[in-house]
């Protein structure tokens, strides 16, 4: 399974990273890393324009990460059009790894966009009692908040599930932005 660490949870400094490890970056300019790395765009559930959707796909061409990660993608099959749209530009400007991350599972339009697609994104305890309907085998799963001494069991239960690709962390969202804060 890749290893996908989304920018609120960034691998230790003695991780070695390999093939199988995307970094999801922030914002252009700020790699802490050499290795893949995919630059985050808030599609913020279809809600921004598709005139900064395709600034920022071109901010991060222009930064040379390897491809794109799609984020708070929306869902639904009205959506399908602008998300495609993204898709089908960034590959003109060479960006061909796009990772589209609703979080849940999609409208069945999306699979024919021939990207990968995250279908779920949440706490620990959510992931525990999710059934996957809706999800595919080879896809996406981002588990956060779960308690340091359960990870082993969180990344054996993403492997039952058929996750081609995520990460099981004790980090989330709120706490790095917390911890973020705190460092000030």
């Amino acid at each position: 399974m890749k290893t996908l660490f989304p920018p609120y949870a960034y691998p230790s400094p003695e991780l070695e990273l390999d093939a199988e490890t995307w970094i999801i970056r922030e914002q252009p300019g700020d790699r802490r890393t050499l290795h893949q790395s995919l630059g985050r765009i808030d599609l913020d559930l279809g809600c921004r324009s598709l005139a900064d959707v395709l600034a920022d796909v071109d901010a991060w061409r222009a930064d040379g990460v390897e491809g794109l990660f799609l984020d708070r993608a929306p869902a639904g099959s009205g959506g399908v059009g602008p998300v495609a749209l993204t898709v089908r530009l960034a590959a003109r400007r060479g960006l061909h790894r796009v990772v589209l991350n609703p979080g849940v599972p999609t409208h069945p339009l999306y699979r024919d966009l021939g990207v990968r697609i995250c279908t779920f994104e949440g706490p620990w305890e959510a992931y525990q009692s999710w059934d996957g309907d809706g999800s595919r085998p080879g896809d996406g799963h981002i588990v956060h908040g779960v308690p340091s001494e359960l990870l082993t069991a969180a990344r054996r239960l993403m492997g039952r599930r058929g996750a081609g690709f995520g990460l099981a962390t004790d980090a989330g969202p709120a706490l790095s932005a917390a911890g973020a804060h705190r460092a000030d």
